[in-house]
């Protein structure tokens, strides 16, 4: 509710994605009125909107992604397809009133502390300003285009996995893909029944999940729509058997719950019939050292006759396909780079100066961080949602954010309410912070010995080490006294 002798605060959120549209949301029935959303796209959506290639599933149950305010008994199956889940979002935006003060178009190119306020640069060179900045920007969102030679050459047709080009048929072709991570194994199971040739360039293989995704019956969702509780319920549920079974478990390489992930992936495995091709297929690592890959038929479509797996490494791409390191030329007429994203940019490539001058970049250049991802010594009123070295690996981040929002808005009321006019993390806190997380990541599965995105320059897991538990404890209320309160 808004307090009657509230200073007004103009707040900026950048980005209209799942954490942009909640934050607005929350925002709104705290009482915070001079707000806009600045995203640089023509629509909502952020990682939906983007991606859209075919097999696009979310890999968290449904009645978990999405918000705790806003459940939906009409999801179709336990994991939704990227088009459902964009149409969720689009229906929660409009249902609130968040697509009104999205300023679509709208690219955020640079932020300056000055004057205790937030200075705000858009790539067209018009100017806002805000008392307070909420970056909802993402964590996989700027795609890693791998530098190949010869791609240029290529004559057919090709674009990275989240720039999907979809006025480029694929029925009856040879479709190669590069990657093996999540994408490129849903992309596998889609596609395999509908081209001609489908050619999977695997440098590292992956542990796969065995994971059904049943439909919800017309029933089931009937009972949901007439009895809210049962939905409610079913979500509790959920939450607790993976944050049990999974989200808990990653955190301890060593754990009874881990060993029986392992298991399962092992025995998933063993169903290749072909036991050369299941050997290739075979990882050198622990599973889930690499995010965990889950999919209910990618075996069975690598078994198809039209399959290929290429585990020479690719020395260029030619004119009529891509050739490997053994001399093989192998013929495509569309080529998919499935090669995931920089996972490190959060804010940037903005450019972001904050109090005494201090660049963001020069902070952040060895790799970022925040405290408990949300914050930075020397930012003043600049807020993450899902930022460095949060929960990004083993929890759902729409739960993430919810959580992170509720912090942030007790932030904000210390500012509204006249205490303060700005707040920032005292850089011992958060340095002593960084130095526990650290400490604690290398008894995750994710230092095991491989090679993935969650790790930083220093082999160290850039995530969340702790329980979700801790997380939910540290979200319920910030510690005000480690945070410097500017007059």
């Amino acid at each position: 509710m808004e307090n009657a002798t509230a200073r007004p605060l103009r707040i900026a959120i950048i980005g209209a994605g799942m954490s942009g549209i909640l934050a607005a949301i929350k925002l709104r029935e705290a009482g915070y009125r001079d707000l806009v959303i600045l995203e640089k796209a023509k629509t909502l959506g952020g990682t939906w909107r983007e991606n859209t290639y075919p097999g696009i599933a979310c890999d968290v149950p449904s009645h978990l992604y999405s918000y705790s305010f806003e459940p939906n008994p009409s999801f179709s199956h336990q994991f939704s397809a990227g088009k459902e889940i964009y149409g969720y979002f689009e229906a929660v935006a409009r249902k609130y009133g968040v697509a009104e003060q999205i300023r679509f178009g709208a690219e955020v190119t640079r932020l300056d502390w000055r004057d205790g306020r937030w200075q705000i640069e858009l790539g067209s060179g018009a100017r806002d300003s805000a008392d307070a900045v909420i970056a909802a920007t993402g964590v996989l969102h700027h795609p890693n285009i791998p530098e190949i030679p010869g791609l240029a050459s290529f004559r057919g047709a090709w674009f990275h996995s989240a720039r999907w080009n979809h006025s480029v048929p694929v029925d009856g072709k040879r479709v190669g893909v590069v990657g093996t991570g999540s994408t490129a194994t849903q992309i596998t199971s889609a596609l395999v029944p509908r081209v001609a040739k489908y050619s999977l360039f695997q440098r590292t293989a992956q542990w796969i999940m065995p994971q059904q995704n049943p439909a919800y019956g017309e029933d089931e969702k009937e009972a949901f729509r007439r009895d809210p509780a049962q939905l409610a319920t079913l979500r509790t549920n959920m939450a607790q058997l993976f944050s049990e079974t999974f989200a808990n478990a990653v955190i301890d390489a060593s754990s009874p719950a881990m060993k029986m992930i392992e298991e399962q992936c092992r025995m998933n495995l063993e169903t290749v019939r072909d036991p050369a091709l299941r050997e290739r297929l075979r990882p050198s690592y622990r599973a889930a050292c690499k995010r965990l890959v889950i999919s209910p038929d990618f075996y069975e479509a690598v078994q198809q006759p039209n399959f290929e797996l290429v585990t020479s490494g690719i020395e260029r791409v030619e004119a009529e396909g891509v050739r490997t390191k053994d001399g093989v030329l192998h013929a495509l007429d569309v080529l998919v780079l499935a090669t995931g994203f920089r996972a490190d940019r959060f804010l940037r490539p903005i450019h972001v100066q904050g109090r005494n001058g201090v660049s963001l970049d020069d902070v952040w250049a060895k790799r970022p961080s925040a405290y408990l991802s949300i914050s930075i010594p020397d930012f003043p009123n600049l807020f993450m949602l899902n930022g460095p070295n949060g929960p990004v690996g083993n929890f759902s981040l729409i739960e993430v954010a919810e959580l992170q929002v509720g912090y942030i808005l007790q932030l904000l009321e210390l500012v509204r309410s006249g205490r303060c006019r700005a707040v920032t993390p005292s850089a011992g806190v958060s340095d002593a912070f960084e130095r526990a997380r650290t400490e604690a990541a290398k008894g995750a599965i994710w230092s095991t010995g491989c090679k993935s995105w969650y790790l930083d320059d220093r082999g160290v897991p850039a995530s969340w080490p702790w329980t979700f538990d801790r997380f939910r404890e540290e979200m319920a209320r910030p510690k005000v006294a480690n945070y410097e309160q500017i007059s």
